[in-house]
């Protein structure tokens, strides 16, 4: 569980005591701010413990401290930690009384104890039951699995589930049947949810809702469970509903757990298809923890599903189809896939370490060898980003094309290119691992396309020849890009990382993004890292934007030039390239020196700007860079 302001008290290193307040010391702690301002109200979210030394309060007037401690419980504080021995040697009497009354618990900071001892105790107890959760919910999750692989199947997940939870678990099939539930004593609570059930089928699929206790027909025991609902199955059709009762909200591990069960029992209702689902699940928990720094639970609960992937150094790339195009709505194929020798399974597409509060993980459908299907691309929420498999297929189907929208790939084969370029990457990425028994995993992630692939291997050989397609489509040239042109792969754009092992994935990913960002300003299909870090910053400076700016630096010196009465932009470049030598610069201008410190000076009066400023000499010289001078 979260810190609690008991647990600070309790910490051996921190010295507090308790000067008001003992009875809400159970209050957990968000976090654990500090602030000298009278009012900082407008800067608190709720939860937090308030580290003050009353610099700026006027502590000992009593009014003035009710006033200033009801502004705090009203935000939310769940306690106020004062600084004894540095502005006032006691803590005040008045605010001592003023958080009595309010019920606030006032701790007090001894002077050897800095307030950030407390933030990093405090961050330190909020990140180990992070982990905690996170490791509770793996383990849910395996033990959630080896029950549903026993001989009794759904009803020991369902008996496992509620006893992780806390509370029970009730299974419903297609037609809304009770079938299951778990503890036996829930059964009669579970027949009452048969009404919220049929109501949660009649929608499309997934689906999910919270049930309160209000509308269970008065009873007392049922109107205390907090309900949550899932449904089952793969695509826009219901297999069944998973339904959770417990005495309140889900944690991060009983979320695990819950969504664990939600594909483990589509597992057992159409095992094919929620096998590759489970998979999925597994692919997208990889990523997340590579990314996060933890290739050994990678490699752990993988096995050798992936094969050497997380072994050998690999490349990540990142592709997206840019915004403003007029075919950029194509999103990335809806179901991820990772494949090894002789298989292919689609991963869950990345976003968060759990999904939203009161949502579901929709059940993805991965297309079967050698056939397509069509379903929704993945959405994106506004505010927050829950993890969601994929509504569908593994990807849109193609459109069809003209004859003169088919490039050449390497070695003379033609390569149809469809409105959806990030589904034909996929497909030439995909076709390239399955031939050479290659592992690839490829993960969407709303608008993009994350992918993991081995170093040297043929699928980074394959996306590289399919962006010299398109990029030969193009002109063979590297452009600006039209955004308001009608070719749908002018808007793909890909950037590749620099080999990289299990450690340093986020790193990689990094370099990915780092790349994509220069492809794009580029107009290129394909950027690697290694031309980013091992070319020069000019290129950077081939940009609309940068252009923009350095004319609207240079325009007044222009428009002086412009009436013949000197010569300033030149002189500027000259004297920059000399690193500001008055008489190397004039010599290459062919003036007096002195001449050309007078147009320096007119330079820093026209700018308003001081050339003794390195950061302003810079600027300058980038502008005049980018403008070509």
């Amino acid at each position: 569980m979260p810190p609690t302001l008991a647990s600070l008290v309790h910490h051996s290193t921190l010295k507090l005591t308790v000067l008001a307040g003992e009875d809400r010391l159970d209050a957990p702690v968000r976090w654990a701010h500090v602030s000298e301002l009278p009012d900082p109200v407008p800067y608190m979210d709720g939860g937090e413990l308030l580290l003050i030394t009353a610099m700026k309060l006027d502590a000992e007037e009593p009014e003035a401290m009710r006033r200033y401690v009801r502004r705090l419980v009203d935000a939310g504080v769940v306690g106020l930690g004062f600084a004894i021995g540095v502005n006032y040697e006691q803590a005040p009497a008045a605010l001592v009384q003023a958080a009595q009354e309010a019920r606030l618990p006032l701790l007090g900071v001894p002077r050897r104890t800095p307030f950030i001892a407390i933030s990093k105790a405090v961050s330190a107890a909020i990140a180990a039951d992070q982990y905690r959760a996170v490791t509770a919910g793996f383990e849910a999750q395996r033990e959630l699995t080896r029950a549903a692989l026993g001989a009794e199947g759904a009803t020991a997940l369902l008996a496992r589930l509620a006893a992780h939870l806390d509370g029970w678990a009730a299974l419903y099939d297609a037609s809304g049947t009770l079938v299951g539930c778990a503890p036996d004593w829930a059964a009669r609570r579970a027949t009452k949810l048969t009404g919220e059930v049929e109501r949660l089928r009649a929608r499309p699929a997934p689906a999910s809702a919270v049930v309160g206790g209000s509308g269970m027909d008065g009873d007392e025991e049922a109107a205390a469970d907090r309900v949550e609902l899932q449904t089952l199955g793969i695509g826009r059709r219901t297999r069944g509903v998973l339904a959770v009762g417990t005495g309140a909200p889900l944690g991060t591990a009983e979320r695990y757990a819950v969504h664990s069960a939600v594909a483990l029992l589509t597992l057992t209702t159409e095992r094919s298809r929620a096998l590759r689902e489970a998979e999925q699940r597994l692919g997208a928990a990889v990523l997340r923890m590579l990314l996060a720094g933890e290739p050994d639970h990678a490699r752990a609960v993988t096995g050798q599903l992936y094969g050497g992937l997380l072994d050998a150094p690999f490349r990540v790339l990142v592709a997206e189809v840019t915004p403003g195009n007029q075919h950029a709505h194509h999103t990335a194929p809806s179901g991820p896939r990772a494949h090894g020798a002789q298989k292919a399974t689609a991963v869950a597409p990345l976003a968060s370490s759990t999904p939203a509060a009161g949502h579901t993980a929709p059940a993805p459908v991965a297309a079967p060898a050698g056939t397509r299907e069509t379903g929704p691309a993945p959405s994106k929420a506004a505010s927050s980003r829950a993890v969601s498999s994929a509504g569908g297929s593994s990807r849109p189907a193609p459109h069809p094309q003209s004859p003169a929208s088919v490039p050449v790939l390497p070695g003379g084969a033609a390569a149809l290119v469809p409105a959806d370029p990030l589904g034909s990457l996929v497909d030439a990425v995909e076709a390239a691992a399955a031939r050479s028994g290659e592992a690839v995993l490829i993960v969407p992630d709303g608008g993009r396309l994350i992918v993991l692939a081995t170093d040297g291997g043929t699928a980074v050989e394959a996306c590289a020849e399919y962006a010299e397609a398109v990029e030969a489509r193009r002109g063979g040239t590297a452009r600006s890009r039209d955004r308001s042109g009608s070719d749908p792969d002018d808007s793909l754009v890909i950037g590749l990382s620099a080999p990289a092992g299990p450690i340093a994935a986020a790193a990689a990913y990094r370099q990915a993004e780092q790349a994509l960002s220069v492809a794009r300003r580029r107009g290129r299909v394909l950027v690697e890292h290694e031309q980013v870090a091992a070319g020069s910053v000019l290129p950077l400076l081939a940009d609309d934007a940068v252009r923009a700016f350095a004319d609207g630096l240079l325009r007044a010196l222009y428009d002086h030039d412009a009436t013949g009465r000197g010569d300033l932009v030149a002189s500027l470049r000259a004297w920059l390239s000399r690193h500001g030598q008055w008489d190397a610069a004039a010599a290459d201008l062919g003036v007096h020196r002195h001449t050309l410190r007078y147009r320096m000076r007119r330079v820093e009066e026209i700018l308003g700007r001081s050339l003794d400023d390195p950061d302003v000499r810079m600027e300058l010289w980038l502008a005049l860079k980018a403008m070509g001078i």
